[in-house]
């Protein structure tokens, strides 16, 4: 006879802390190998003491907070990379200051917004020069 599985009751989810993009990691259980090991529960339980309704609820209710917590976490990764792309495109025709490579503030009227979806980056050609967003340090209006 095969010994039961006993079930993991060790308190509520841990969420991440930053929002970031979903790594695909091998030693990590995802929801059908959540949903195989319930079921072997469930069949391999002591007939004698079964799984209260209490528990499987508790475990089922902890699969769904973790899929909607992937979710929001994907959701907001997604904003954040729109609200960047709106935020680079509105740079345009717009005279900037930024730290040159060198270590002085330059400036310079941006023609053109690069948005790399890949990496997530967005870079600025500004008088001929692709210059990182993050190294830019002030933001006027063309002068006309």
């Amino acid at each position: 006879m095969s010994s039961p599985v006993s079930g993991t009751s060790s308190g509520s989810p841990v969420a991440p802390s930053t929002a970031t993009a979903q790594v695909s990691r091998g030693d990590q259980m995802g929801s059908d190998t959540f949903l195989k090991l319930l079921v072997a529960q469930m069949k391999y339980q002591d007939p004698s003491s079964p799984m209260s309704t209490s528990d499987m609820m508790a475990q089922t209710a902890t699969l769904t907070q973790t899929q909607s917590l992937q979710q929001i976490a994907t959701q907001n990764t997604q904003l954040l990379a729109l609200q960047r792309s709106l935020s680079a495109g509105a740079l345009v025709g717009e005279t900037v200051s930024y730290t040159g490579s060198d270590g002085t503030t330059q400036t310079g009227t941006v023609s053109a917004v690069k948005i790399d979806a890949t990496s997530n980056t967005s870079t600025a050609l500004i008088d001929g020069q692709s210059v990182d967003l993050g190294r830019i340090t002030q933001v006027g209006k063309t002068q006309s």
